[in-house]
C-alpha cells in the first residue's frame, strides 16, 4: 500500500493528528488549488471549479471539522467513478 493511500485511510478514519500539510497534499491530488490570502491570514483557501471554496486553518494537528470536510471530497470522487 503506498504512502497516499495509508494517507487517504487516515482521513476515511478521521485521525486526529493529522497536519494541514497532509490535507493539502489530498486535495491537491483532487484537482483544488490552494490560495494565500494576503495580510498573514492562518488560514488558507482550496478552490476547484464547480466545487464550493473549502477554507482550512494552517493549525497542526488540524480539528476534526475539517477532516471531515476533506472525507467528503474523497468519499464523493468514489462516488462519481
Amino acid at each position: 500500500m503506498s504512502k497516499f493511500d495509508k494517507l487517504i485511510q487516515r482521513i476515511e478514519s478521521l485521525d486526529k493528528n493529522l497536519r494541514f500539510e497532509e490535507l493539502k497534499k489530498i486535495l491537491e491530488a483532487y484537482g483544488y488549488c490552494m490560495e494565500r490570502p494576503g495580510s498573514g491570514s492562518s488560514h488558507a483557501t482550496f478552490r476547484k471549479k464547480g466545487y464550493p471554496p473549502i477554507t482550512i486553518p494552517q493549525h497542526n494537528p488540524i480539528k476534526r471539522v475539517y477532516v471531515e470536510i476533506v472525507k467528503e471530497v474523497v468519499e464523493g470522487d468514489k462516488d462519481e467513478e
